[in-house]
């Protein structure tokens, strides 16, 4: 079958008619295949990247000013939620917060009852990582990627790549000079526009996800 057809009209004039019948039913397959494949993979990334906590997250981010959205991908990368995780260099937490930092921020929010070991509750670790998190966007100006590169390695180290001329948060994630500290900030990035998709704009469009339907909901 041809890709267009000539038709007369009454008057004597000629309508080109595009038919195209093999390109719109290959297009109908593959819509139907994307369709399936999302069916298959939503589930799945709403288990790879789960909610959990959610309302204590919402709280503590609203409490700071910070997208909840950001702070779970923070807390995936640092703990993958786990509240008893502690790193080599002794972080405790869902949001890996050092004991020593963990003092100081408690003594500015004036916790009076503050030890190393409530890291490991969720509420107080949720608490002092996402004001602290606040302090560092505040610190440099509201750069995301410094404010985590300084997350993972340090205020201090970040503002000494910065005053000499090592590193400026205008070059970005993959310009940042410890590897370990490149890697985090650009995953935290990554499953931060994940998470945004699934818990923030799929819900908008696709009434199925708002409704909860075959999507995976972890408990607190």
């Amino acid at each position: 079958m041809p890709w267009f057809t000539v038709r007369h009209t009454r008057r004597g004039g000629i309508v080109v008619v595009v038919v195209a019948r093999p390109l719109a039913r290959t297009a109908f397959r593959a819509g139907l295949l994307l369709a399936a494949a999302a069916v298959v993979l939503l589930p799945l990334l709403y288990v790879v990247y789960p909610l959990p906590m959610r309302e204590l997250i919402e709280r503590e981010a609203a409490a700071c000013d910070l997208d909840p959205l950001f702070i779970a991908a923070v807390a995936r990368r640092e703990s993958g939620f786990r509240p008893g995780a502690v790193s080599d260099r002794g972080a405790r937490g869902l949001m890996q917060v050092m004991p020593e930092t963990g003092a100081w921020i408690a003594r500015e929010l004036g916790l009076r009852d503050y030890s190393a070991d409530k890291l490991f509750d969720p509420a107080v670790n949720l608490r002092l990582g996402c004001w602290y998190l606040a302090y560092l966007l505040r610190r440099f100006e509201g750069d995301a990627v410094a404010a985590l590169a300084a997350y993972n390695s340090g205020e201090g180290t970040v503002g000494g790549w910065i005053e000499g001329g090592r590193w400026h948060p205008d070059q970005g994630a993959d310009a940042i000079p410890y590897p370990e500290t490149r890697h985090f900030v650009r995953n935290v990035l990554r499953d931060y526009r994940l998470y945004r998709l699934l818990y923030r704009e799929l819900p908008r469009i696709w009434p199925a996800v708002a409704a909860g339907i075959r999507v995976p909901r972890p408990e607190s």
